[in-house]
């Protein structure tokens, strides 16, 4: 058994990166850049005009100055500005030779085609050639994680495929005989499955595709075939159940037979003990425990930590240290420990109602969990404590 902080070492360091590929630009949101990522172009550019206005000569105020022309967004200007004139400009337009500033329109008056500046002073109101981008500027370095504000910039530059490191492909399954699947009630000694539907949304809310694979009868063979071909078209497998002490979790012993070494089968983590992380080359196996909870944290904690991993993704698990709304005491404490929390309005921690590692509905209540270290029964009100959000 070993500590959590190892166990999450360990995972991180059988990652193997992806191969790249060039994506659409859309389709590469939530990917990793392979490449830098330069401007082809200056931006703006040319001088904009930042208002709705006139361009004009400061040195002329205040006027009045003849209207030479109306220059809108998406046209150049004709004339040049002059002494005593100016021109009507809309936002986003060029700014016409001769002019060193746009004048607001609120500031202006304007009669038989000229204009007064009313104002007393005047901010320049351009933007000016090249003063965001320049062409050849690095814009979006390698293996930074792509969100739609990068998408935006790489439309800016014409960065329409750009280089991105492969996702991994997940495989999910449940095992055991007592489950069945949620369209089924459950009878006798059956309960649905939930830890397949909870890892699928998981994925899903990282833009990582996740392949349902069913539920694994408690018969070997049968395991074992699942298994092998899901390795095929599958690079990540995650199985909940079938690793603990029972006669029927025999997916360890699988894991051995098909060639995986497995680096650790028990955290000293309390919920989420029996949990199993073995590898082949660049393939993957995550026996996460069967009650809900455990799997839940594991996957965020464990899984999430690989996926990004292969990706290339610089990715820390997020933590924030805040003061307990109350005092929180627990029995045992032989493990580190995993307790659902919320987060009150005084940005305190508050501990949810929580029966144990099957109370999957405590989840509903909490917005992240609190880490209790091993050997630590209390923490008090005002202390502070880990916070990770879900």
């Amino acid at each position: 058994m070993i500590p959590l902080s190892e166990a999450i070492q360990t995972v991180l360091s059988k990652a193997i990166t992806g191969n790249s590929e060039k994506r659409n630009l859309l389709d590469s949101l939530g990917y990793v850049t392979a490449e830098n990522i330069y401007s082809d172009i200056f931006m703006p550019p040319f001088d904009k005009s930042a208002v709705d206005g006139f361009a004009c000569r400061r040195a002329d105020f205040p006027g009045p100055l003849t209207i030479l022309e109306t220059i809108p967004a998406g046209q150049l200007p004709t004339m040049t500005i002059t002494p005593g004139t100016c021109s009507r400009i809309m936002t986003g337009a060029k700014m016409p030779d001769g002019a060193d500033c746009a004048v607001m329109v609120e500031y202006t008056e304007v009669h038989e085609n000229k204009m007064t500046f009313t104002g007393s002073q005047t901010s320049d109101n351009f933007a000016r050639f090249g003063e965001d981008l320049k062409e050849g500027d690095l814009i979006i370095p390698k293996n930074t994680y792509i969100e739609p504000q990068h998408i935006a910039v790489m439309a800016t530059v014409g960065c329409t495929q750009p280089l991105v490191y492969q996702k991994p492909t997940v495989a999910i399954f449940s095992t055991g005989n007592e489950l069945v699947e949620p369209t089924l009630k459950p009878t006798g000694g059956q309960i649905r499955n939930s830890n397949s539907y909870q890892l699928m949304a998981q994925c899903q809310a990282i833009g990582i595709q996740a392949n349902y694979c069913g539920i694994i009868p408690d018969n070997k063979e049968v395991t074992r075939n699942m298994i092998s071909d899901a390795l095929k078209n599958n690079q990540i497998i995650l199985l909940t159940g079938g690793v603990s002490m029972g006669d029927f979790d025999f997916v360890p012993e699988i894991m051995k037979e098909l060639g995986f070494e497995i680096h650790f089968d028990a955290i000293s983590v309390q919920p989420g003990k029996p949990t199993t992380f073995a590898t082949l080359n660049d393939k993957y196996i995550f026996g996460l425990p069967g009650n809900p909870v455990s799997s839940f944290f594991h996957f965020g904690i464990l899984v999430k930590s690989l996926i990004y991993k292969i990706m290339n993704h610089n990715y820390t698990i997020p933590s924030y240290q805040l003061p307990m709304a109350e005092t929180y005491f627990r029995r045992k404490a032989e493990r580190t420990g995993l307790i659902p929390a919320i987060i009150n309005d005084q940005q305190k921690i508050s501990i949810v109602e929580f029966h144990g590692s099957a109370h999957i509905n405590a989840l509903l209540k909490a917005t992240g969990y609190i880490i209790l270290e091993k050997g630590q029964n209390e923490i008090k009100t005002g202390e502070y404590a880990t916070y990770r959000p879900f």
